[in-house]
């Protein structure tokens, strides 16, 4: 494990001063067999918190408002191995590969419960959650042929995390994720949920369609999926985890990612339904960004390929700023077209686990239909310096 090398790629503007199963499961199949006439459920729970002192490192540089935009940590930028060969690596996480990526800002946490709130009340924005389904954005994620769901079974809602009350083979996902009528940013388990009290909390039950609303109100952009895991590296070459090799250095929890019961079983005894945790719980990485794995996962901009990496690698050089392949492929998910619509989702969540997903880890990579919204499932943004410039010379 090495520190990434900056190579005076993307240095700090100047006006800066230092202040085992893969998830393979995903809504589109299983939100179209509940539209069919799956019936809704109610929703729970279960990850464990633990606070700890936020990192203190030299070199964090943070956004003021004067000398970067408030909120937002500086990442550095440079060339690093993206990707993974380690042995807990799944397929499309392989092969590691050269990457150069230039300079920019991000928000240190997740867009929280309260930042979102902010947004739907100044513009009136309805998130995908709570407009009934679109027919045509739906098919296309369903086997050709597939007939339309009936108007009454199309309503507005999400994907709810229910868990178990026992051990269950970990095969069928449709035993612990319902799709809940009702289930939306303020009700992310559905009706009787609420995030009263959870200004804090990453927003979820937020599609792509969402991020992509909120960014361009917020004056920012989603991430590149190069960008979100130099990023979530911390400056930390081919770590295993985002803050170094050991899940628990010293006992101390790291992250926000299931415990306790074998998941995906759920028991008043464990603890009840925390689900997310305030942002800036866990320590911070190397560049001051908070929850980079754990917590919920992150819409990134790219359309997903499952082979992009080895797409990537046989180029046989360097690549400088990927964005990205320009359209989706993959044939992990039985039922669903391997060209169906998927963008890019980072991180992990608070139900991952050794067990069953690994994917608390910065090189686990999914993809993810852009018009579901999910109980685990928000978003962070990034700013570019020369769009920071801009926005401090006009104000």
């Amino acid at each position: 494990m090495t520190k990434a090398s900056g190579k005076g790629v993307g240095a700090a503007p100047a006006t800066v001063k230092p202040s085992i199963a893969h998830n393979h499961w995903m809504a589109p199949v299983l939100t179209a067999a509940v539209l069919v006439g799956t019936a809704a459920a109610g929703a729970l729970w279960i990850s464990q918190r633990s606070a700890t002192s936020p990192l203190s490192a030299p070199g964090i540089v943070l956004g003021d408002g004067q000398h970067g935009p408030s909120g937002m940590a500086w990442v550095p930028g440079g060339e690093f191995l993206m990707g993974s060969d380690s042995k807990m690596a799944q397929a499309n996480e392989k092969p590691a590969h050269q990457v150069r990526i230039h300079g920019f800002w991000m928000d240190q946490h997740h867009v929280t419960n309260a930042e979102f709130r902010r947004f739907v009340e100044a513009t009136g924005y309805v998130t995908t959650a709570e407009k009934a389904p679109d027919w045509e954005t739906l098919r296309v994620q369903l086997p050709p042929g597939t007939p339309r769901p009936p108007d009454s079974a199309m309503v507005a809602g999400g994907m709810v995390f229910v868990g178990t009350s026992r051990p269950v083979p970990l095969q069928d996902y449709s035993r612990w994720w319902r799709y809940v009528h009702g289930a939306d940013w303020r009700h992310p388990g559905g009706p009787g949920t609420s995030i009263e009290g959870k200004d804090n909390h990453p927003v979820v039950q937020v599609s792509y369609e969402d991020a992509q609303a909120y960014a361009k109100w917020a004056g920012k952009r989603l991430p590149t999926e190069a960008e979100w895991e130099f990023a979530a590296r911390g400056g930390l070459e081919q770590a295993t985890y985002a803050w170094g090799e050991t899940f628990a250095p010293d006992g101390k929890q790291m992250a926000n990612v299931w415990q306790g019961q074998p998941f995906p079983v759920i028991s008043p005894k464990a603890g009840g339904a925390l689900g997310t945790s305030p942002v800036g719980t866990f320590p911070a990485n190397g560049y001051g960004l908070y929850d980079m794995t754990g917590n919920a996962w992150q819409w990134v901009a790219d359309w997903y390929r499952a082979d992009q990496f080895r797409r990537e690698a046989a180029l046989g050089k360097r690549i400088d700023d990927p964005a990205g392949p320009v359209a989706s492929w993959d044939p992990s998910e039985p039922g669903v077209p391997v060209t169906a619509p998927k963008r890019v989702t980072r991180g992990g969540s608070f139900l991952c686990n050794e067990d069953y997903c690994l994917s608390y880890r910065p090189s686990a990579r999914r993809g993810t239909d852009p018009y579901t919204s999910m109980s685990h499932l928000g978003f962070r943004l990034v700013m570019d310096a020369d769009q920071w410039e801009r926005q401090r010379s006009r104000s």
